[in-house]
């Protein structure tokens, strides 16, 4: 028997949980692919390497722990359009509790009134809120120690450069010799 579309019934969250979970497998599969490279890249600076692989995954534990909140309340949601929350077959909710507060145990017809919704969604999307500002200010972090990262390796590399010219001596022979000396000692920074 075909299930009957219902425009008002709220979409699960699963579906944003899957396409994360693809994306993070795809990731994990380039990284197993590239793993002799990116360990290469890895041990120049372990300390700061680890530490944004371990914000990146705190980061990622959060969004998907986010999306995994929403489906009780979802499912709530749904329950009680459809009565079954009378019946005590589904969770009270966490994010909704003010709403499952005033319209109490009955899906009959009951109507909250324009502020008191606006008010619910508003306390609703204060919490959802701050949880983003956590996921923006790591995704900030993130940059931060990208940005840190490339400059400590350029100064590292302008440090080499400056070791490399200051230990030529074109005094000291040929300009060959001076030339190849200069080559040998850039292609390491380099």
């Amino acid at each position: 028997m075909a299930r009957e579309y219902d425009p008002h019934k709220l979409s699960s969250p699963r579906v944003y949980l899957f396409s994360m979970v693809v994306f993070i497998a795809l990731v994990g599969f380039l990284v197993l692919i590239l793993y002799r490279q990116i360990l290469e890249a890895f041990v120049t600076n372990p300390g700061l390497n680890g530490l944004i692989l371990g914000v990146l995954l705190v980061g990622i534990l959060l969004a998907v722990l986010q999306v995994v909140r929403l489906m009780p309340e979802v499912s709530w949601v749904n329950s009680f359009r459809t009565g079954a929350y009378a019946a005590g077959k589904a969770r009270k909710p966490v994010l909704l509790a003010p709403m499952a507060q005033l319209l109490g145990d009955t899906s009959k017809d009951v109507a909250l009134s324009s502020i008191s919704s606006q008010s619910i969604l508003d306390s609703i999307g204060n919490r959802l809120d701050e949880r983003r500002d956590i996921s923006r200010y790591l995704i900030s972090l993130l940059v931060f120690l990208g940005l840190l990262g490339t400059f400590w390796g350029l100064l590292g590399t302008i440090g080499s450069i400056g070791d490399t010219i200051q230990s030529l001596d074109p005094r000291s022979g040929d300009a060959n010799d001076v030339l190849d000396a200069l080559k040998g000692g850039l292609s390491a920074p380099l």
